[in-house]
């Protein structure tokens, strides 16, 4: 398959894990909760395996500035989930008015369901410029990316489908929104092949500009939800999967 093509179908594949949030509707609280400790967790090395064993060393082939761009990529999603403070309302893809903890920077009010779908479609549009630019390189790290992209985005579609409904949508109207907003991954994934006709070499730039982002979701938004963790035995579990995260992009780094 052509880089194309085969960034499509990776696109298709993470924009439908956006309906695993219906499911979860399904499975006991206390059940789900217990799922996520290990989701979470797993999705944290995924994540940075993704940034420190195949977006970073291939960058720093195509460009010895790399690790400049992985910073401003960290900076840069800073900003993002600064202005949008919904992601904090979720960060560890729990739901707060139903968790004994309250994030310090959420609002007393429940989030607003919009906000959150607009924050999302941006969400996904990165999310779409990371995976083409992957398979732009070699197909071997466009899927491994996919991979750690879709390991975030289990316990992200689970927390985000639960807002909708708390924001007074309706479970049909939340599946289909949450759907439409998912599909903004293809967005980011045409635009960099848009792109790359007129910008020669945009994978050195957008790869490290990815990684850093990656490390900056992995290390606020799901590795904090484990520090807040007071028991010992789930913490000590939750290390196990992030460890089993990492472990699973280090041996795919040779893909």
């Amino acid at each position: 398959m052509t880089p194309l093509i085969s960034s499509v179908l990776a696109g298709l594949l993470v924009a439908g894990i956006a309906f695993v949030g219906f499911g979860s509707l399904l499975i006991a609280k206390n059940l789900l909760e217990r799922l996520l400790l290990g989701i979470v967790a797993f999705a944290a090395g995924g994540l940075l395996g993704g940034a420190f064993f195949h977006l970073l060393p291939e960058s720093l082939e195509m460009n010895e500035q790399a690790l400049t761009y992985a910073l401003i990529g960290l900076i840069t999603f800073f900003v993002l989930d600064s202005l949008l403070w919904v992601y904090h309302c979720h960060g560890g893809h729990r739901l707060h008015d139903e968790h004994k903890h309250h994030h310090a920077s959420c609002p007393p009010e429940k989030p607003v369901g919009w906000l959150n779908l607009a924050g999302d479609a941006l969400h996904n549009l990165t999310d779409g410029i990371v995976i083409a630019s992957a398979f732009i390189v070699n197909p071997a790290l466009g899927w491994t990316t996919t991979l750690a992209v879709a390991l975030h985005e289990v316990p992200q579609e689970i927390g985000d489908f639960g807002i909708l409904i708390h924001s007074g949508f309706n479970r049909r109207k939340a599946l289909l929104l949450n759907g439409l907003v998912a599909l903004t991954v293809l967005v980011g994934i045409l635009g960099v092949f848009i792109a790359q006709e007129y910008v020669v070499g945009i994978t050195a730039y957008t790869l490290p500009f990815a990684a850093g982002g990656f490390i900056y979701m992995a290390c606020t938004n799901l590795l904090s939800e484990i520090k807040e963790e007071e028991s010992f035995k789930r913490r000590a579990v939750q290390f196990v999967f992030f460890l089993l995260g990492l472990g699973l992009l280090w041996i795919t780094r040779e893909a």
